[in-house]
């Protein structure tokens, strides 16, 4: 199902959409968090990249499995190979974990936090907490979507 697209493979045309979404969302949760003034031109523009972002990660690392187990199917990766695609596909499966993280703390941070509101008495501890939890789980996602991308582009530029 996830294997290609009109007889492409699949994985190299979804990844551009994890590589775009995951970064935006966590630089989107930052600013959200953090400066209150653009609240109410990014609060519907983040609600939505919380919940895209980790689908475009779910749908890069399903066609990355697909397109491995083809390769491997048909024998086309060296034993030698083997070791840089296992790293690159434990990392893509971080990227996915750590995404979504960032996408449920970011619909509550956009939930909880009100574009006029600020940090109120009522919610300033909650709008702090996620505001750090937002700033940790970026930084996260930033790490393994950029060491995904790194190893993943060796992978196929440096070749077997």
């Amino acid at each position: 199902m996830f294997e290609t697209v009109m007889g492409i493979p699949a994985h190299p045309l979804m990844v551009h959409a994890a590589v775009v979404f995951v970064p935006l969302l966590a630089v989107l949760a930052i600013v959200y968090a953090f400066v209150p003034f653009t609240r109410a031109h990014t609060r519907w523009v983040l609600g939505l990249l919380a919940i895209g972002a980790p689908v475009s990660a779910l749908l890069a690392k399903l066609t990355g499995d697909a397109f491995y187990a083809r390769l491997d199917s048909q024998g086309r990766i060296s034993e030698s190979y083997y070791a840089r695609l296992d790293e690159h596909s434990a990392l893509g499966t971080y990227t996915l974990y750590v995404s979504i993280a960032l996408g449920v703390i970011t619909l509550a941070l956009v939930w909880f936090v009100r574009p006029r509101d600020g940090f109120q008495a009522s919610n300033r501890a909650l709008g702090i907490l996620l505001g750090v939890l937002a700033l940790a789980a970026s930084g996260a996602t930033l790490y393994y979507v950029i060491r995904t991308g790194d190893t993943g582009a060796k992978a196929v530029w440096e070749g077997q």
